[in-house]
């Protein structure tokens, strides 16, 4: 456990950017945080430094990505079926099966130690999930879980129709996380087409834009999301300025 407590978080939104670049961004920083864990455990408490934490959103060019737990069987294109999609394919170190990432998607990727808040992993799902949900009534929509899923859905109770708008996957060591929650907001839903999302055949997708029926601004959700996280985390967030 941390001696020294560090609840700040760094906001950074990196836009538009390949998913490998993302991720090579993504284990450069947990790395960081790791390591600096590590060394804290050979410091006297005065001479230890506080781990970073940080929030970073981005949307990626279209990518479909393959859990550790996930089957490939669930992508139904090959090679040239990708290249006709403009799309790539990545297996990847988060938890989970396939999922689909593309523009109009908010990805979140936090990487915190949890250290710094609670040390429970499915508490730190819950949290992101109920982010979520919390940002879809703002816009007058109902979602919540469904049990033995993870992600967030709609027509969650009675489940006539039951469909995803939100998907998750991370990972953790020594507490600290990566990879994060995929949100559709004004996604191309016919992508999923080509997969069994999450490895679920039998429940749908759905986007923020087809629930209201029309775009919804990109930096407005970005907004309530950021909200949510920050209040259910206690965090203090904060963008550094170039």
């Amino acid at each position: 456990m941390n001696e020294v407590i560090n609840k700040k978080v760094e906001f950074r939104d990196l836009g538009l950017m390949d998913y490998q670049q993302a991720w090579d961004y993504q284990e450069e920083l947990f790395a960081q945080t790791v390591a600096r864990k590590i060394r804290n455990r050979n410091l006297p408490i005065a001479e230890q430094e506080a781990t970073d934490n940080y929030l970073l959103f981005v949307e990626h060019p279209h990518v479909y990505t393959l859990g550790k737990s996930g089957k490939e069987e669930n992508l139904l294109l090959d090679e040239a079926g990708l290249k006709s999609q403009h799309a790539t394919y990545y297996k990847i170190n988060r938890g989970g099966d396939i999922t689909y990432h593309g523009p109009g998607q908010l990805v979140g990727y936090p990487l915190l130690d949890l250290d710094n808040f609670f040390t429970d992993i499915h508490k730190y799902l819950r949290f992101l999930e109920e982010a979520i949900i919390l940002t879809l009534a703002e816009y007058g929509i109902e979602a919540g879980r469904i049990n033995g899923l993870t992600g967030v859905w709609l027509d969650h109770i009675e489940q006539k129709n039951p469909r995803k708008i939100c998907a998750m996957g991370v990972k953790s060591s020594r507490w600290v996380t990566m990879h994060g929650f995929a949100f559709n907001i004004n996604a191309d839903l016919s992508y999923f087409g080509h997969i069994i999302p999450c490895g679920i055949d039998d429940k749908a997708v759905t986007s923020l834009h087809k629930e209201l029926g029309k775009p919804i601004p990109m930096e407005e959700v970005k907004g309530k999301v950021k909200r949510h996280l920050s209040q259910l985390f206690e965090m203090e967030l904060f963008e550094k300025m170039n």
